[in-house]
Formats: C-alpha cells, structure tokens, sequence
C-alpha cells in the first residue's frame, strides 16, 4: 500500500489541488489527512475537496481544527493569540452546521499498517499533544521520553510546517511539512510512504494562487497571500522561533 501524508493544508485551496494531482499520479492507495485543514482562506473549497477526492481520505485533528470547531461551539478557548481570534471565527463562519460534526469524529492519532514500514502513528505534533513543538535540531534526550513506549517503527508528524526525517531513541520520526503554509522554499510539502519514506515537494503557480486567495473574504488574505504563498518565512528563521517554545 503506498499511502500520501498532506499536512497542515490551511485552506490554501491551490496548493491542495496540487499535491493531489501529484498524488493521483503517484499511485497512492489511501490519504491521511494529519491535521489543520483550517484556519486559512479558502476552507469550505478546501474540505469539499478533501471529501470528494477519488483515493479514500481518512482525517486527524490539528490543534486548528480543533479550535475552528470550538468556535463552530460557540467557544473562545482562549488559546489563540488575539490577531488569530478574527480567522478563526471566520472559518468557522464559512463551514456548515453538519461539519461540526465531521469536525468532532477526527481522531487524534491513527494507526496504518504499511507493508515495507510496519505500523506507522500519525499525529499532528506529537503523540500526546496537538500543541508541543519540537525541530529537526531539539536534543533527542528531550524527546525520548515521549516516543519510547508507542510500539512503532516510525511516526508521522507535522504541526511546524518544516519537513525532517530523524531518528529519535529507536523510532524514525517523519514530519511531512506543510502543504498550504511551508517555513523555507514555496511550494507545497508533504510525504509518499510506500517500503521507504520520500519527503515530497510539489511546486504549483504561486502568482495565481496569491491572487485566488486575494479574491477571497479572507480577513488577512493580503498578508496570507505575500507571507505564505510568494515569500514564506526562511527554515532559519522559524527554526529559530521554534527553539524559544520547543519542549524543555
């Protein structure tokens, strides 16, 4: 079974359509959506895509999502930093009344057996947290303690929208980048797992996209379009914003 890993798409609707071309040509037989369908732009285009593709689609839950459904509850959770609240009202203003439930059904991790690679657990961040942050350069010996026990031959991760492939204590720990919001080159990022793992890349016409996005409603589609679509951050940069919050 050779299956796609999309991360952290953030209703960047051109970006999606994208990689699942490329994945449609890939041969793939299933999708595992690893969380933060939302917030972004387009996120009622973005979930119709997900759930109308033609290879089976199975969906975790990102730390986004999550608060997106809050707000469909008509919950502030007061986890979200104030310039975010507006975006996430918005998108959770943009979905349907059914998708809260759909919403509520993602699980948190799931399990998938991959001939060639054993069983793989995907998470969004990590296996206990939705939330924790941790880089291809945060020491192993903080880490350990949170891989050791899970019985798995690798883990899929996401959640810092920067791709590594890195071994931590006895399991290979795979994050898949960001499909709709990526830290370094433009593009969308995400992974093929088959008998190995290939960290995949998939450019798509970023000027187009940009002016899609600008088109939208979007509260901060403006800064959306130039911030993570045209001129996304650097990986030196985010690493090392990264390393101020990572696990201690």
């Amino acid at each position: 079974m050779r299956i796609a890993a999309i991360y952290d798409i953030h209703g960047n609707l051109p970006a999606l359509e994208a990689v699942l071309h490329d994945i449609g040509q890939a041969g793939v037989e299933h999708v595992v959506v690893g969380g933060d369908v939302f917030p972004g732009p387009m996120p009622r285009e973005t979930l119709t895509c997900l759930l109308e593709f033609s290879i089976p689609v199975q969906f975790i839950q990102g730390n986004g999502d999550r608060e997106v459904l809050e707000r469909m509850r008509g919950t502030e959770t007061g986890a979200v930093p104030e310039q975010f609240r507006e975006v996430m009202r918005w998108n959770a203003e943009q979905l349907h009344p059914q998708d809260e439930q759909l919403l509520a059904g993602w699980p948190k991790t799931l399990r998938v057996e991959i001939r060639g690679l054993g069983e793989v657990l995907f998470c969004h961040a990590t296996p206990r947290s939705d939330t924790e942050v941790f880089t291809r350069l945060t020491p192993e010996d903080r880490l350990v303690p949170i891989f050791e026990g899970l019985n798995v031959p690798v883990v899929v991760c996401g959640h810092t929208h920067m791709q590594f492939d890195r071994t931590i204590g006895k399991v290979r720990v795979v994050n898949a980048g960001s499909v709709g919001m990526p830290f370094g080159e433009p593009g969308a990022y995400w992974l093929l797992l088959g008998r190995n793992v290939q960290l995949r890349h998939t450019p798509y016409d970023l000027t187009e996209a940009a002016q899609c996005i600008r088109n939208t409603n979007y509260p901060q589609a403006q800064d959306f379009a130039a911030h993570n679509i045209l001129q996304p951050p650097s990986e030196g940069e985010m690493l090392e914003v990264f390393t101020r919050v990572e696990l201690r």
